[in-house]
């Protein structure tokens, strides 16, 4: 076995390895960037070594300065996570030359599978299922409007070496295509270093399956089941889980096989992944397509190893270290249900807009890397895991995925891992920079995600107008408005208490008005009651006055857990899914509120605004030139994927302030329109 191995990755998935590998008693070697001094993987690892810059592209993506960093600290092998070096065959062969050991597949089996093209006639010749499309790379829009006529819409622009949703894009019609072919080559370029294109049949009513296999050297290859992983929103997943409420066991045998038999058509070990697109309007499953197979750990992987008790990081080490599976396929069942979200720095209340900064505020309901593979057992039964590379005071940067944690929940049902999702969510505290937590919550209570008819696209067909929050109803709306009148209760209370110049707090039975998102609420507090609009809420809340979190247990209902925010004059109370805003007041001075003047923000209707740091990629226009609504002005790249601004309002183009190439911040005025 190894002595010590070096992990060329950074983040959580740095973290995981370092885990598994201190846990079975190996040194382990981090490697970062000035982006990542002080990062939790650096100081979690027995030794680090300086790589580079920020940019990838001057860091974790050289393989020379990970071979000298090997050689700089002693390492036997390395780990590369997923991600930069992890699906490069020619890192592979560099390593091999200086006898250091990759913890992953062979050479030869990265460069079969790493080119989508080649990987489809290869997994087409194992006699595994392909989606039809076109055979070869297509170099120019002209011949990608030719195939897409000829293979019929929709279809999927796809970049070849492209992975993890990044260099793909859906065209309806010719339209798109003729936006969208040169963009989805230059994400392939500048992710992956690779611009060639293909296209494919693009499946209705999707869902994304994938089979999690494990090989030895010995010729051993097992499938461990199956993910399931169709939330996805621009072609990203948001959730994944184990086992998948569509599969069959017929259809896991057939899909397992399959993955097996191409697994073992290119020579492969260690872990992997072979992804597979299935209709959903066939009941009988029978229409499922190879799409491509990752050779390399995915972010997905800790649902699998909840279900199945397999520590896929310490199995691959094993591997690479000569060692056999110690298992078969007939040991390898299926125990209960797990889900993993994604917590991602963007916001969804702004259409998803990807979001940098520091992270002032990081609560989170269980400590990181606490607990086994389920994570941290709970009162129910179930457990609670929390894959996270970051911490309180560091920064989400533009140079590297937006990620923020994967939580992990098991339980004996899918019922229960959701519903232990929903409380795990509630816990997470995020400050400083937008974040996806109320709208992964409010995925898990959604009625068609918990009755398991879920496609790729779910996020767009049920969210069409983008992201207001969990559905609410009137009965909790009564409940935060007594949660609000009490915590302004007890914030009124505390200030008279401190400044001692007003007589006595207000009194208990005092009235008040609370509007909630823009509704009016009569309150009066009891004791361990709250009489709302006539209707009596009981339970408690036990805010106190500088709390950033609290708890409200109902009598008659499910306990919240709430973020509470002081914006003045209002509370924003977070809570299952969902961003209350609050404004309660003695009803004597809300009659008098009403009265303020309200400021009206200025028109930026004929101004290109910048929603996200980023690059300015491309200019689509020039001064002068006459525009329409929803014209593409300019694209942005932002957390290495590009975003098309469009006019809100037609017009000419009076000035253009940046010029391709700039660098640009928030609200950044990129042109104007007259």
């Amino acid at each position: 076995m190894f002595k010590k191995i070096l992990i060329a990755n950074r983040g959580e998935i740095a973290c995981r390895v370092i885990k598994s590998a201190q846990g079975m008693g190996i040194a382990t070697v981090a490697v970062y960037s000035d982006a990542d001094a002080r990062a939790p993987f650096v100081q979690m690892a027995d030794e680090a070594v300086h790589i580079g810059p920020a940019p990838a592209a001057e860091s974790y993506l050289l393989a020379d300065k990970i071979i000298d960093a090997c050689k700089q600290t002693g390492a036997e092998a390395v780990h590369p996570g997923y991600g930069f070096l992890s699906e490069r065959a020619s890192f592979v062969e560099a390593l091999e030359k200086e006898n250091i050991a990759f913890i992953g597949p062979p050479a030869k089996a990265i460069a079969a599978m790493g080119d989508k093209i080649e990987s489809k006639k290869l997994a087409k010749a194992a006699g595994v299922n392909t989606v039809p499309g076109s055979e070869d790379a297509i170099d120019t829009t002209e011949e990608a409007l030719k195939v897409s006529n000829d293979i019929g819409y929709p279809v999927m622009m796809k970049a070849s070496a492209g992975g993890g949703g990044k260099g793909m894009r859906l065209a309806w019609n010719d339209k798109d295509v003729e936006e969208g072919f040169e963009a989805t080559k230059r994400e392939g370029l500048n992710s992956f270093g690779d611009d060639r294109v293909f296209i494919e049949k693009f499946i209705e009513d999707p869902r994304h399956i994938e089979i999690q296999v494990l090989g030895d050297k010995h010729g051993n290859v097992l499938y461990l089941n199956e993910r399931e992983c169709s939330i996805q929103r621009r072609h990203q997943k948001v959730v994944e889980e184990a086992p998948s409420p569509f599969v069959t066991p017929e259809m896991r045998r057939k899909m397992g096989e399959q993955a097996v038999a191409l697994s073992q058509a290119v020579g492969y070990h260690s872990a992997g992944t072979v992804e597979l697109i299935v209709s959903g309007a066939d009941p009988t499953g029978e229409s499922f397509y190879f799409l491509e197979m990752n050779t390399r750990l995915q972010v997905e992987h800790p649902v699998t190893e909840a279900i199945t008790g397999i520590d896929l990081v310490e199995q691959m080490i094993r591997v690479a270290a000569g060692e056999k599976l110690p298992m078969t396929q007939d040991d390898i069942g299926i125990d209960g249900w797990s889900i993993e979200t994604r917590i991602y720095a963007e916001d969804p209340y702004r259409g998803f807009l990807p979001s940098t900064g520091r992270l002032v505020r990081y609560g989170t309901p269980v400590e990181p890397w606490a607990g086994d593979l389920r994570g941290v057992a709970q009162e129910n039964g179930g457990g609670v895991r929390l894959d996270s590379g970051v911490q309180e005071g560091g920064e989400v940067s533009i140079f590297y995925d937006p990620m923020i944690a994967k939580l992990v929940t098991w339980g004996e049902t899918r019922d229960a891992a959701a519903d232990l999702q929903i409380a795990a969510l509630d816990g997470v505290e995020l400050q400083g920079l937008g974040h996806n937590v109320d709208f992964l919550s409010a995925l898990m209570q959604h009625p068609r995600f918990r009755s398991g008819n879920i496609t790729t696209g779910f996020i767009a067909e049920e969210y069409p107008e983008g992201f207001e929050g969990a559905a609410t109803s009137e009965e909790r709306l009564r409940v935060i408005a007594a949660i609000a009148a009490g915590i302004e209760f007890t914030h009124q209370s505390r200030q008279r208490q401190i400044s001692g110049q007003l007589n006595g707090p207000q009194p208990v039975s005092a009235a008040w008005i609370v509007r909630v998102d823009g509704v009016d609420h009569t309150v009066t507090l009891g004791d361990g009651h709250a009489m709302v609009n006539g209707h009596k809420v009981e339970g408690t809340c036990d805010w106190k006055p500088g709390d950033r979190t609290a708890t409200a247990t109902q009598a008659d209902g499910p306990t919240l857990g709430l973020t509470v925010t002081r914006n003045r004059p209002n509370w924003q109370i977070n809570t299952h899914g969902r961003s209350y805003t609050a404004r309660a007041l003695p009803a004597k001075i809300a009659a008098l509120a009403d009265h303020m003047i309200e400021k009206v923000p200025p028109d930026t209707s004929k101004m290109l605004l910048c929603p996200m740091p980023g690059l300015l990629v491309k200019l689509h226009v020039a001064e002068g030139d006459a525009v329409e609504a929803g014209q593409p002005l300019a694209t942005v790249e932002a957390m290495k994927m590009e975003n098309i601004l469009r006019a809100e309002k037609s017009g000419t183009v009076a000035t253009i302030n940046f010029a391709e190439g700039d660098t640009l911040v928030v609200d950044a005025v990129i042109l104007e329109l007259e």
